[in-house]
């Protein structure tokens, strides 16, 4: 059974590049994942289908109303569905989510905008808040691509082989080993003996040291937090 990703946002059209090429692309011809971008207007009512009105108590920008983004989770939500804000003010996105994430059936991901979304929104509708880091966006859409493309990647048979994602950086709680490819010399710089003697006991044991000197020196942060840990639980 195919994942289901639902993204809800104003801008449907952003994502049709990132949907429609490499290893995105191929996950949905081969049956893996179900994209549906929707356009929240189609839930809007009016002339003018407003999604977006002046904050109470002042300040400036809009804030997302909560009657369109309702009418589209209640429509679009099943029994097995994890609701997903993108927010700056959300968990942390790490490894761990991801491939939790992975495991689920249907995902419906709502995309942040302006000055954020009505409270009522988070209280009512949303399993779990996501950021992708300690800075602000224009929309959630470029957050929400990130989180489809690491949650599909992670999907058995998304990059073409079994344990093609076992040892990538954060999987294993480590930054990945270097890796090197021909020429054997390039500029003077040679790939280390290690790695083209054949033995591949010792090239494992290389791989695993370096991981570990790369993770100490350039985030040892990690040593600290073992992987699964991913932040606060879903807020639902």
């Amino acid at each position: 059974m195919a994942l289901r990703i639902d993204i809800l946002t104003i801008f449907p059209r952003m994502l049709d590049g990132v949907l429609g090429e490499s290893i995105l692309k191929r996950a949905q011809q081969a049956g893996l994942v179900d994209f549906r971008c929707i356009n929240l207007r189609d839930y809007a009512t009016g002339a003018h289908l407003t999604v977006d009105d002046r904050p109470y108590g002042g300040g400036p920008g809009m804030v997302m109303k909560p009657e369109p983004v309702f009418k589209a989770v209640e429509d679009l939500r099943g029994p097995d569905t994890q609701v997903l804000l993108m927010t700056p003010q959300g968990a942390t996105f790490k490894q761990a989510t991801a491939q939790r994430l992975a495991a689920e059936t249907h995902l419906l991901i709502i995309c942040g905008h302006y000055e954020g979304v009505d409270e009522r929104i988070r209280e009512a509708l949303v399993d779990l808040e996501i950021s992708i880091g300690d800075y602000v966006l224009t929309n959630g859409v470029i957050a929400a691509a990130v989180v489809a493309d690491a949650v599909v990647r992670l999907l058995p048979g998304a990059l073409g082989g079994e344990g093609a994602t076992d040892d990538e950086s954060f999987t294993t709680g480590l930054l990945e080993y270097p890796q090197y490819t021909r020429p054997p010399v390039f500029r003077g710089m040679a790939v280390p003996d290690i790695l083209t003697n054949g033995n591949h006991g010792e090239i494992a044991r290389w791989r695993q040291k370096q991981a570990q000197a790369r993770t100490r020196v350039r985030r040892p942060d990690l040593l600290d937090n073992p992987p699964g840990q991913s932040g606060p639980p879903p807020a639902n």
